[in-house]
């Protein structure tokens, strides 16, 4: 099998004449079309050269393609083809280029993309409304017949979501308690009001940085797990096995994670603010010299317990929501582990982003309870 290659002729007015030779074509091993092409480049610049393929033995796509560009995907006079050959250039000049897909700006396509968020996000509220629904089903069922209910599944959930969550959620809770303390440390000493730490500390804590910090753990924790465990059930076709047995899916993958995250999340929330305020009064007796009994007997009469019981309350609200935003995008994962990945990190986003949005509200319209 003859490479590639080429030779150059002059006429009589000084014109050169390039006859390319042998296999045009990927078939021939030792064909360089990057060199190819280097080397031809005086050739494809010279307006004046004219071009002689009759002699080619096998011209393929890639060789063609070569040559095509350096030609500036144009065919002229100058250049001398076969019927063949000059099928496959027409070919390949029909083919969209990279030029021809840049496309004048259009003042509609703003409007179709939002047009195309809003369908979206109109599918995923379609879809979650519908999760809702159903779980309302299955507790209005479970409530007719109490002895169907998933204690095992349950029980299981509040393990994995609560109980082994404990050691994270401590140690973060802690290092948080103590780099804020010793930060407000540093301030109010300058003003000599060393006690209103304590007040500082007790509110922040309990109020609100005790319920994020815990919906952002099982939000990235138990959370993306959730999204995890049903996607790959999706792959593997478990949840259309069960369907097929005539077992609900929600009744035996959503609803146990939904009801156990939700039932552990105030106790999460109160074991995180716990070794939170632990973190601060640590710090506080260091920077301060306030000591762990002052710090514990007065946090009570600077904060209301109805904080407390907001915190709790907002516990409930962020486990909903946490494991609801997580079995959404679950069930909505493709059969393929493109979806798998893409589906658990929206779940992640999605939750915090509610999480904080829900705070938001919340603290607006608990605003005037408890400070």
């Amino acid at each position: 099998m003859t490479a590639a290659s080429f030779q150059i002729d002059e006429d009589s007015q000084g014109r050169r004449h390039v006859r390319l030779l042998g296999q045009w074509s990927l078939r021939a091993l030792e064909n360089d079309f990057s060199e190819l092409k280097d080397s031809l480049h005086p050739f494809f610049v010279d307006p004046f050269a004219h071009w002689d393929l009759k002699s080619v033995e096998q011209l393929d796509s890639a060789g063609a393609s070569v040559l095509l560009l350096g030609w500036g995907g144009k065919l002229d006079n100058r250049i001398s083809l076969t019927e063949e050959q000059t099928s496959l250039f027409k070919m390949l000049s029909s083919l969209p280029t990279l030029k021809d897909a840049k496309k004048k700006f259009d003042w509609l396509t703003p409007i179709e993309d939002w047009g195309n968020l809003i369908l979206i996000f109109l599918g995923h509220l379609r879809d979650f409304v519908q999760l809702v629904g159903l779980l309302l089903f299955e507790i209005g069922y479970l409530i007719r017949r109490p002895n169907d209910f998933p204690w095992r599944e349950f029980c299981a959930n509040i393990y994995k979501s609560g109980v082994t969550a404990l050691p994270v959620t401590a140690i973060l809770g802690l290092m948080i308690g103590v780099a804020m303390s010793y930060l407000m440390a540093m301030q109010l000493r300058m003003f000599g009001a060393d006690i209103f730490i304590v007040n500082i500390l007790g509110l922040s804590i309990i109020r609100e940085l005790g319920p994020i910090l815990m919906a952002i753990l099982i939000a990235g924790r138990s959370g993306s797990a959730m999204t995890a465990q049903i996607g790959v059930m999706r792959v593997t076709e478990e949840i259309d096995a069960l369907t097929t047995m005539g077992i609900s899916r929600i009744l035996r993958i959503i609803l146990p994670k939904v009801l156990g995250l939700t039932f552990v999340a105030p106790f999460l929330v109160m074991w995180t603010s716990g070794w939170a305020l632990a973190g601060g009064a640590l710090s506080a007796k260091i920077q301060l010299g306030l000591s762990f009994h002052f710090f514990f007997d007065y946090l009570p009469v600077v904060v209301q317990p109805v904080n407390l019981t907001l915190s709790l309350i907002k516990g409930l609200m962020f486990g909903f929501v946490v494991t609801l935003v997580a079995c959404h995008f679950g069930l909505r994962i493709m059969p393929n582990t493109e979806s798998l990945s893409r589906s658990t990190t929206s779940s992640v986003v999605t939750a915090i982003t509610a999480v904080i949005l829900l705070d938001a509200w919340f603290a607006i319209v608990t605003r005037s309870i408890g400070v």
